[in-house]
């Protein structure tokens, strides 16, 4: 999972008061790189914990958002009691952004099965760049000369993946697997684009419990027309799937929803780079993933296009240039 939205959060619609003004998670807010560094942390091992279940896709998606659900009302209660109650709007782009989370997670898992838990998710992280073309398309926002000149590296780094280039590419079905994980990263822009509008007010777990039922729903609706859900699994399925459930519904992407609005958007998108480069090093370690070394350099091109796309080089340049200057008059005083 990586990040697109680093907008403040907006008063809420309906007047009641924002979590600016009454702070929900005061710790959590105070080190809000550590929360997102964290998060990200949590969310790169749901692809293994994916794996170890053995569970179907659609069976792990109903299974993962539906054992969060009531960890998230008692949390989408307490932030109730603290601000009131949310606007209507909010709650509807929160249950449609939801519905693009279970394509998301569904198209992403067969990605895992195809190409590898580290691969399909360092695709899955290509939602930087979409969301930037998205807007351009269909909003008139051109993206930055930087964000343009990612998109040849990282189309570049996804070919080298698919196996297109060699023979005996690590996966089942790397080409495949590759047309996996770039449509869920398609369908995690969507979601990306509607849980923002859902998240104004700065609320953490409300939008989240609203986005998680819906995507249950959608995937049980999927999994039984495609018949391979399974409502009622053995353990150690259950307990890999709740393991899941807790560690990457709930702490993994509520600990990233607090610090999104206190960071600017390209630093989180920098910190959230964290999840694909530990996925990939878990999946070698705990999994036995080896995948080739034209492959693994495709992970660097879109790693590294990734950096390009969304990296403060401006800023950067200027905290150098700014400390140049204080160095040079701090030496020229002695």
């Amino acid at each position: 999972m990586t990040d697109a939205v680093g907008t403040p959060p907006d008063p809420g619609a309906s007047g009641v008061p924002t979590t600016r003004s009454i702070e929900l998670y005061p710790a959590l807010g105070a080190r809000p790189r550590a929360s997102a560094v964290v998060g990200a942390a949590f969310i790169a091992f749901s692809g293994i914990f994916f794996r170890y279940s053995g569970a179907t896709p659609s069976t792990a998606t109903v299974l993962r958002c539906g054992f969060a659900l009531p960890v998230l009302y008692l949390l989408l209660r307490y932030e109730d009691r603290r601000v009131g109650p949310r606007a209507r709007r909010a709650r509807l782009f929160a249950l449609a952004a939801g519905f693009f989370f279970a394509f998301d997670l569904l198209l992403w898992m067969n990605a895992v099965l195809e190409v590898g838990a580290g691969l399909a998710t360092v695709l899955a992280n290509l939602q930087v760049v979409i969301v930037a073309l998205v807007g351009w398309l269909l909003l008139g926002e051109r993206p930055s000369n930087r964000t343009l000149g990612a998109i040849p590296i990282v189309v570049l780094g996804a070919a080298c993946i698919s196996g297109v280039f060699e023979t005996g590419a690590y996966g089942a079905d790397p080409g495949l697997g590759v047309l996996f994980g770039l449509t869920a990263a398609c369908a995690y822009s969507a979601y990306l684009l509607l849980i923002r509008r859902g998240s104004r007010d700065g609320r953490v777990f409300g939008p989240l419990f609203d986005a998680s039922a819906i995507s249950a729903v959608t995937a049980l609706v999927i999994g039984l027309v495609l018949g391979d859900l399974v409502l009622a699994p053995a353990w150690p399925m259950m307990g890999w799937l709740l393991v899941v459930a807790l560690t990457s519904q709930v702490a993994g992407y509520g600990l990233i929803n607090v610090s999104l609005p206190r960071l600017p958007a390209a630093v989180t998108s920098l910190l959230l780079l964290v999840q694909p480069v530990v996925t990939v090093i878990a999946a070698a370690t705990l999994l036995g993933e080896a995948p080739s070394p034209l492959q693994l350099g495709g992970v660097a091109l879109i790693l590294g296009g990734l950096v390009l796309a969304t990296a403060p080089i401006g800023r950067m340049r200027a905290a150098v240039a700014a400390r140049r200057a204080d160095t040079s008059a701090t030496l020229g005083g002695e």
